[in-house]
């Protein structure tokens, strides 16, 4: 007998051969042996490809060819649907993924003709498709250099404190923060925060970064939207967490030092906030109306764990937004009146080498 290979493609002379020695009594393994396949691939074959208990070659023929063609022309299939074309197109310049593409049509946008998203993948490298190569995410490799300075800060709580509810998603209102900072000679950061249950994103420009700044851009940010709990690494920039924690009315949690990936949410969201400004950017130079370009484009992506909703349908149909409460004179007491002092030359103005 012939030496059983791990895997190949079973032919048509091969499944007439298979009927046979079926029909002799043959066992998978011995038939394995036989046409030199792997017994799982026999016995898998003949499973999907058995009618009534009888294995029929022509049925698993017919099936094989069609998958092949339907493979092999899926790219025309969205040439030949300019309904379909356009939808593609449209979405992939708004930097939506295949998957993200595939899954609306399937869960929301019915209309469509639905396509998987290999077969959009086999479009765009088609001769038809090309010229939206450009719109396609890769990848990056992490680094594992740590993000940021760590410092001591007195009387944190880490992340594996947090009540459960927040670690399994189960309501809306925890978010993780966090800073993408400018390359070496630029200036600025974006502070970004990610609500966990939705994927909802806020980024905000910060220009002269320190902790007085830092807390009321949190304290705005914030400002009309539901919040629970908050998630933070340990930049010396949260050094009075406990301020952060009576201005926000929530618990402030930690991640253990140099483990940012405990809050990938938001390690995730920055990665696709790189799209649009690539590490070693001058953050300066990007408009505060660009950022917010961004921050729409985030939101309004469909996500796969949210079947195929987006971020901002996800928060209203929820009644995650809600009018502003807190009130200016309260930003007065908090930022004013010694509750936050003032800080001394060398503590305001923190640098963030070592971060993204």
């Amino acid at each position: 007998m012939k030496k059983a290979k791990k895997y190949s493609h079973i032919k048509k002379a091969e499944r007439s051969e298979m009927a046979i020695l079926l029909k002799r009594g043959y066992s998978y393994g011995d038939i394995a042996g036989a046409l030199g396949k792997d017994k799982s691939a026999i016995s898998r074959e003949i499973k999907r490809n058995s009618t009534n208990g009888e294995y029929d070659p022509d049925k698993a023929n017919h099936k094989a060819y069609v998958k092949r063609k339907y493979s092999k022309y899926q790219g025309m299939k969205v040439v030949g649907d300019k309904e379909l074309r356009d939808y593609i197109e449209d979405n992939l310049a708004e930097d939506w993924s295949p998957e993200e593409i595939s899954g609306r049509i399937k869960e929301e946008d019915k209309h469509i003709k639905y396509i998987s998203p290999k077969g959009i993948y086999k479009f765009v490298y088609s001769a038809y498709g090309w010229l939206l190569e450009k719109h396609l995410a890769y990848q990056g490799k992490k680094n594992g250099v740590p993000r940021t300075k760590i410092t001591k800060l007195e009387g944190r709580v880490f992340i594996d404190q947090r009540p459960k509810i927040v670690e399994n998603r189960a309501r809306f209102g925890d978010w993780e923060g966090d800073f993408i900072v400018s390359g070496k000679s630029g200036k600025g950061v974006l502070l970004v925060l990610h609500e966990r249950k939705s994927r909802y994103a806020l980024i905000k420009r910060i220009m002269g970064l320190n902790m007085k700044t830092a807390y009321q851009c949190i304290f705005e940010m914030t400002g009309g939207i539901v919040i629970n709990t908050l998630t933070l690494d340990n930049d010396i920039i949260f050094k009075r967490h406990k301020e952060l924690s009576l201005i926000l009315g929530v618990p402030v949690y930690f991640c253990h030092p140099y483990h940012s990936w405990e809050k990938g949410g938001v390690e995730n969201t920055n990665k696709l906030i790189r799209r649009y400004i690539p590490k070693g950017s001058d953050i300066s130079k990007y408009s505060d109306e660009y950022i917010q370009m961004i921050q729409g484009k985030l939101n309004s992506r469909p996500r796969k764990c949210l079947n195929y909703k987006t971020p901002q349908e996800f928060m209203l149909v929820n009644n995650q937004f809600k009018p502003a409460c807190r009130s200016d004179r309260f930003m007065q007491n908090i930022f004013l009146n010694n509750q936050i002092i003032g800080l001394n030359k060398k503590s305001s103005s923190v640098a963030l080498e070592g971060s993204e």
